[in-house]
């Protein structure tokens, strides 16, 4: 955090190290809104999954929006050969979520493509008090993860991404 504010951003940010992340989130969208002078409410993210979770995969910035890693997956993983979600390894609850680009788009050239709406939550136990959203404040966003199974089938199995594990 000392560099970041004393030199630069860092290229990839640890979303879990936030303590707001809704803040930050907002702050990206914010950002693209005034640079491409478009209403905040016609903006929202769209999201680009690199194959694994190496720092190294990215050494410059993107134009737009974040690269973000330290997400986990709650009874899930990625398939990094396929690109997609996939079933757990047997007896591995918590798998680590590959590094992703969280690109702010205006809403109508958003991608489409099969997906599940992965709840991203702060930790594992999925709750807290209800905020004005509608939400727990436990809750941070949704995440559209690639997926070639049914949504369905993700949701009955209440699979999530958290930005921490449970110690």
């Amino acid at each position: 955090m000392k560099n970041w504010l004393e030199n630069e951003p860092p290229i990839i940010y640890w979303l879990s190290g936030l303590f707001f992340t809704t803040a930050f989130l907002t702050g990206g969208k914010q950002n693209f809104s005034r640079k491409h002078t478009i209403p905040i409410d016609e903006v929202d993210f769209d999201f680009e999954f690199f194959e694994n979770n190496d720092p190294n995969s990215c050494q410059s910035k993107p134009e737009d929006g974040s690269y973000c890693r330290g997400l986990f997956f709650d009874g899930a993983r990625w398939d990094s050969t396929v690109k997609v979600l996939a079933q757990p390894e047997p007896k591995v609850l918590f798998s680590q979520a590959p590094i992703i680009w969280m690109k702010p788009m205006q809403v109508n050239l958003i991608s489409e493509y099969q997906h599940y709406a992965c709840p991203v939550y702060k930790t594992s136990e999925r709750w807290g008090i209800l905020a004005t959203t509608g939400h727990s404040t436990n809750f941070v966003m949704f995440i559209r993860v690639p997926s070639n199974i049914e949504q369905k089938h993700w949701i009955l199995a209440g699979i999530a991404l958290l930005t921490q594990l449970d110690s």
